[in-house]
């Protein structure tokens, strides 16, 4: 089909594909991103001897607002778990919940332990979160 005619068959939208994009846009909106500063974080081996931390790329947005924004790929065809280092002393403060802004995936966890250890993950291939940190 030409594009000059401006005319394509009629698609049905991917609903999953569709949902991703809108996510992906509310991120790209949030302030954390647009104005705030931007770091790597360390990712350290889960445990001696797994490797598959190095699989991991870690960063984090903190916007001028406080609002901070944890992105962790699993950048590898594998399996791979890490601790991600979050140096934020602020952190031993309370308990702290972690949402997900491009799935469903919320957890809460000790900033105590956040500090002290890093944030645990265990991630298939290709996988990814965009945590969005509150306190409680």
């Amino acid at each position: 089909i030409s594009p000059h005619l401006v005319r394509a068959p009629a698609e049905t939208v991917d609903e999953n594909l569709k949902q991703f994009y809108e996510r992906l846009l509310a991120v790209l909106r949030l302030d954390a991103v647009r104005n705030g500063t931007w770091r790597q974080l360390e990712c350290a081996p889960a445990w001696d001897g797994n490797g598959s931390g190095d699989n991991f790329i870690a960063c984090e947005w903190q916007g001028t607002d406080g609002q901070r924004l944890l992105v962790a790929v699993n950048d590898s065809p594998n399996q791979s778990q890490c601790y991600v280092r979050l140096p934020h002393d602020e952190l031993s403060q309370g308990t702290w919940r972690l949402k997900d802004q491009m799935g469903e995936a919320a957890y809460e966890r000790d900033g105590t332990d956040l500090l002290a250890g890093g944030l645990y993950l265990d991630l298939p291939a290709w996988h990814y979160h965009v945590f969005c940190l509150d306190r409680l």
